[in-house]
C-alpha cells in the first residue's frame, strides 16, 4: 500500500462523529464533534452548552486532528483542540491561551440502528406518583418544581428535573404551557433536547419550538400562543425521531446527529432519562406518558 493511500485511510479514520467526555479539574462533562475529512476538512462541535458550531481551520495529519475551538463571537486567540485517533477511541486535550489544559476522551458515536422493529410495552404515567419518580439535577441545586392541580410546575428559574428511570426507545406524550418569552426543553435520554419556547408566529428554526436544539430544524412551526396548552407526541427509535406538535408532524423519522447543549452525558449508546429543563424560565407540564420499547 502506498504512503499516500495509507495517509488517506488514516485521515478517513479520523472523520466521523465522536462522543466526547472532558475532564477539567473535578468537573466532568460531555461534548460532541463531527469531523469531515474534506478537502477541505471541517465539521461541527457541540460544546457543553449552546448549540453546535462550525469548525474552521481543521488540520488532519495522519491520525491526528487539531483545530481552534469555535465560538459564537469572533475570538482573537481561541483555545486549541488536538487529539489522536486509534481505532474507535480518541484522546487529546484543549489548551487555553493561558496554558491551562482540559483532558478529552472520546468514542466513535454508535449508529443506534435496531435489528428489528420495536415491541411496545404498556404506557406509563410519569406523574402518577407525583415527584416520586423524579430527581433534581444536582444534589445541592435549587429546585422549583412542584405538583399543583395535577400539573408539573416550575414556578421560576431553578434546576432541571430528571426521571429516575431510564429508557432506550420510546413514545412520549407530553403537554406543555409556555409563558410569554418562556424557554424550556424536553431532553430525550437526557441527551437530545426537543426545544420548548415561545415560538408562536415565528418561522421554523433549528433553535425554535420542536427543533432538536441546534441539530435538526422542524419542517413547520404550529406553535400556539404563549399561555396555551400544547401537545407533543415524540417517537424515538435509535437516533431517529418523529415529533408531532399540536397534531402536525414537524420531524419525520429525522436523524439526530449527536447530543445537544446541556446534555447529561455523551454515552449515546446507553439508556437515559427524560429531563425537563427548568434552568431558564417558569413552565408547566401535564399528561406525561411514556411507552417504552423492548
Amino acid at each position: 500500500m502506498s504512503s499516500l493511500l495509507v495517509l488517506a485511510v488514516l485521515q478517513a479514520g479520523v472523520a466521523g462523529r465522536w462522543d466526547l467526555t472532558l475532564t477539567e479539574g473535578a468537573s466532568v462533562y460531555p461534548m460532541w464533534v463531527e469531523v469531515l475529512a474534506g478537502p477541505p476538512a471541517g465539521g461541527r462541535l457541540q460544546g457543553r452548552f449552546g448549540y453546535a458550531l462550525p469548525l474552521r481551520g481543521v488540520v488532519i495529519d495522519s491520525n491526528r486532528i487539531r483545530f481552534p475551538m469555535p465560538s459564537e463571537q469572533p475570538v482573537s486567540n481561541p483555545a486549541q483542540f488536538s487529539a489522536v485517533v486509534e481505532g474507535n477511541a480518541l484522546t487529546g486535550e484543549i489548551v487555553s491561551p493561558t496554558g491551562s489544559r482540559i483532558r478529552v476522551a472520546g468514542l466513535r458515536a454508535p449508529s443506534l440502528s435496531r435489528s428489528r422493529s420495536p415491541e411496545w410495552l404498556e404506557p406509563k404515567d410519569l406523574l402518577a406518583s407525583g415527584l416520586a419518580g423524579w430527581r433534581p439535577e444536582g444534589a445541592d441545586a435549587k429546585s422549583n418544581w412542584a405538583i399543583a392541580n395535577g400539573e408539573l410546575v416550575n414556578s421560576t428559574r431553578g434546576t432541571n428535573l430528571i426521571t429516575v428511570d431510564t429508557y432506550t426507545d420510546f413514545k412520549l406524550h407530553i403537554e406543555v404551557n409556555v409563558p410569554a418569552n418562556g424557554n424550556s426543553g424536553i431532553y430525550l435520554r437526557g441527551r437530545h433536547e426537543v426545544q420548548v419556547d415561545d415560538s408562536y408566529g415565528k418561522p421554523p428554526s433549528i433553535l425554535g419550538m420542536g427543533g432538536i436544539f441546534g441539530q435538526v430544524a422542524p419542517l413547520a412551526q404550529p406553535a400556539r400562543p404563549a399561555g396555551e396548552w400544547q401537545a407533543y407526541d415524540i417517537t424515538l427509535i435509535g437516533r431517529r425521531v418523529t415529533v408531532v406538535l399540536n397534531g402536525t408532524t414537524i420531524l419525520d423519522n429525522a436523524e439526530i446527529p449527536g447530543i445537544t447543549g446541556g446534555a447529561l452525558d455523551s454515552a449515546e449508546g446507553a439508556p437515559g432519562p427524560i429531563m425537563l429543563q427548568g434552568d431558564h424560565t417558569a413552565v408547566r407540564y401535564r399528561n406525561i406518558r411514556i411507552t417504552p420499547a423492548r
